[in-house]
């Protein structure tokens, strides 16, 4: 079993460094403005989000991503702002990326009620490593662990920062969305090393539709639904694919997922698979809530334990929010993947 959990740990490290792979939300729509900047400010309210991802807890070094983000929409101005700051911490070493960014994006409606939302990030990254958690050649060779390295490739290591910049847009109505987004379009060099290692750019493309199960005219509610859609995310010569479904009955959602594309080979030759993902949350009037857990089906087997993910999001109106406006200046917020509600009249 060591055996196992040391070659996972190889494993992992190599996709890491040959893919140049970002990390990842299963709950990708729960993380709205890292998915794309066109979803900022994409709400009537001011909007609150956390989200926390913990990968393979059963290896002895787990990978875990931290995201927190904040966005508005400024009607007057037909604008969204926002700022999104993300965590990731993988391997042994601790290798630790931390990244700020700020965004924008624009609202243009069009006289049948679609919305096209172009929107911009701004970013700077700081990559660093924990040296006293690195074992040399030298030191495994003599057996002298605790001792200082004297391998020439210690003082070529070093720690990274880098400016990223990011575009994308999204187009919905009240009940159909889709959009794509471009991260690190300067490709930007992320090496801890003296050298050169340009980032490939990360290309998502995604959409989905919400179909109304049953609705109470008299109350003009809906009370149950279904969303299907789907996220294709391209960096590098890594691809992937989600797709799968959620259903709403108010205040409960659950979902499952797959992750894979089953008609292409993965690195080695087998038939690309990643996970099952079962969701499920709760979603009321300002907050809301989900939980997913990823079950692997790839090479690696269930003997990683999988991925827990949690997300938090909570919106609120000030007081300027809350004044009238004509209806003709209303603004369609973009159709939420979780909650009940969609839009407001």
């Amino acid at each position: 079993m060591k055996f196992r959990y040391t070659a996972c740990i190889i494993i992992g490290t190599m996709f890491s460094a040959l893919k140049a792979q970002d990390p990842q939300f299963s709950q990708y729509y729960a993380s709205p403005l890292y998915l794309n900047p066109g979803f900022t400010g994409a709400t009537q309210a001011h909007r609150l989000v956390a989200n926390h991802r913990l990968q393979w807890p059963n290896l002895p070094q787990v990978f875990a991503t931290y995201a927190f983000s904040y966005d508005y929409n400024k009607s007057d101005l037909r604008s969204g702002f926002g700022f999104l700051a993300t965590t990731d911490l993988a391997g042994s070493a601790s290798l630790r990326s931390t990244s700020l960014g700020f965004l924008y994006s624009y609202k243009l409606r069009n006289e049948n009620n679609w919305i096209f939302s172009p929107g911009l990030y701004f970013g700077y990254t700081v990559r660093n490593v924990d040296f006293n958690k690195l074992l040399f050649g030298d030191q495994i060779e003599f057996g002298q662990s605790g001792a200082p390295t004297v391998d020439p490739a210690f003082g070529n290591l070093g720690n990274n920062k880098y400016f990223d910049f990011g575009a994308g847009i999204i187009v919905y109505n009240k009940s159909i969305w889709g959009g794509i987004s471009f991260y690190h379009i300067n490709r930007p060099d992320n090496s801890l090393l003296d050298g050169d290692s340009q980032l490939p750019m990360k290309i998502a493309i995604h959409g989905g539709i919400r179909l109304p199960i049953f609705s109470d005219s008299r109350r003009l509610v809906e009370v149950s639904s279904i969303t299907p859609s789907f996220i294709y995310k391209r960096q590098g010569d890594f691809q992937q694919l989600d797709a799968g479904v959620n259903y709403h009955i108010a205040p409960v959602m659950v979902g499952f997922w797959f992750r894979g594309i089953p008609v292409i080979k993965n690195v080695v030759g087998n038939t690309s698979r990643d996970a099952l993902v079962f969701i499920i949350g709760l979603q009321f009037s300002q907050f809301e809530m989900g939980y997913s857990y990823d079950f692997t089906i790839s090479e690696l087997g269930i003997d990683t334990g999988g991925t827990h993910e949690i997300s938090l999001i909570y919106q609120f109106e000030t007081f300027s929010n809350k004044k009238k406006v004509k209806r003709k200046e209303k603004f369609i917020p973009c159709p939420s993947f979780n909650t009940k509600k969609f839009w407001k009249n």
